[in-house]
């Protein structure tokens, strides 16, 4: 296990050392991001904001202008509200390639509550043209991603959780192309799709469900926005049945994307995600069980429905 933002961040100096045009960009959370060792090693490339989020985007914008490669970074919560307007102008509108790393997204803060938590930002971001959304599954997926955003030639929101994350793959052979899903198990019954932190208890269900008789495909949805409409398609077709999860609003997030893309194609859909209400406060693993986001939530749902 390890979590996906110290990859990032690992990967990250790793790379700026060879390359002086790599900048990170934080604002008053290098502890949060693990960016400690990039400004320790790399000052002349690491730029403190302080608390101001709008500032920061705005001054990753002129670096990327001027030709740098801009890692902005920090909570993904006030990455994509306080700051919102200077993601849509200063990057998307602009076409300012910076990549904002927002750390902590979804309910990883779990027990601060609402006013830190990220649900409602793959919709949001999504309708920005231009715009890359890509939410990786497990670290060896994030060391993958930050060697393909060095020279990445748009603006893209990658979001990670906090705390170290089960190993989604065994070793680094597997493809990962962008807007492209990735097959993590086959399977003929139904299939899962799930993005980020999801993706490992999409596994493990499917695992369970495998002991009951039923062949629950996998897809890893890393990638949001360029979204693999055929993968879902393809899905559709062989297995009939599709389940969401993601840890984000029913609103608008993945299950909505997949329903878009199937209203000319119609096969059953279940989306497991956040209700419209508050979400209770505790333990990011507490929420996922409460909300039946973990593997015997999505066990329940699909026993429930076939």
């Amino acid at each position: 296990m390890k979590a996906c933002r110290k990859e990032f961040t690992e990967m990250l100096v790793e790379l700026a050392s060879k390359d002086k045009d790599i900048v990170a960009v934080t604002t008053d959370a290098r502890g949060s991001v693990t960016l400690g060792d990039f400004a320790a090693q790399l000052p002349e490339q690491f730029v403190e904001c302080g608390i101001a989020e709008q500032d920061a985007v705005g001054i990753s914008a002129g670096l990327a202008h001027s030709g740098k490669k801009v890692f902005c970074c920090g909570p993904a919560c006030f990455y994509v509200a306080r700051a919102l307007e200077q993601v849509k102008v200063d990057l998307a509108y602009s076409q300012n390639p910076v990549t904002i790393l927002g750390v902590s997204g979804g309910v990883a803060y779990g027990a601060l509550g609402a006013t830190h938590h990220s649900l409602h930002d793959i919709a949001v971001l999504r309708t920005f043209p231009g715009m890359t959304i890509c939410l990786p599954s497990d670290w060896r997926v994030t060391r993958k991603l930050v060697r393909q955003l060095v020279d990445f030639p748009y603006p893209c929101y990658v979001r990670v959780g906090r705390a170290p994350v089960p190993d989604v793959y065994a070793d680094d052979d597997f493809d990962f192309e962008v807007g492209k899903a990735i097959a993590v198990v086959e399977g003929s019954d139904v299939t899962l799709i799930a993005t980020g932190e999801t993706v490992w208890h999409a596994w493990q269900a499917a695992l369970q469900l495998g002991e009951q008789g039923i062949s629950a495909r996998v897809l890893d949805m890393s990638w949001l926005k360029p979204f693999d409409e055929e993968a879902v398609r393809k899905a559709a077709r062989e297995t009939g049945r599709i389940v969401t999860i993601e840890e984000h609003s029913r609103f608008g997030g993945l299950g909505a994307m997949v329903c878009e893309v199937l209203s000319e194609q119609p096969v059953p859909v279940r989306i497991i995600g956040i209700p419209d209400e508050n979400v209770v406060h505790g333990s990011n693993a507490e929420i996922f069980h409460h909300y039946g986001m973990d593997a015997e939530g999505i066990v329940k749902a699909v026993q429930s429905w076939m």
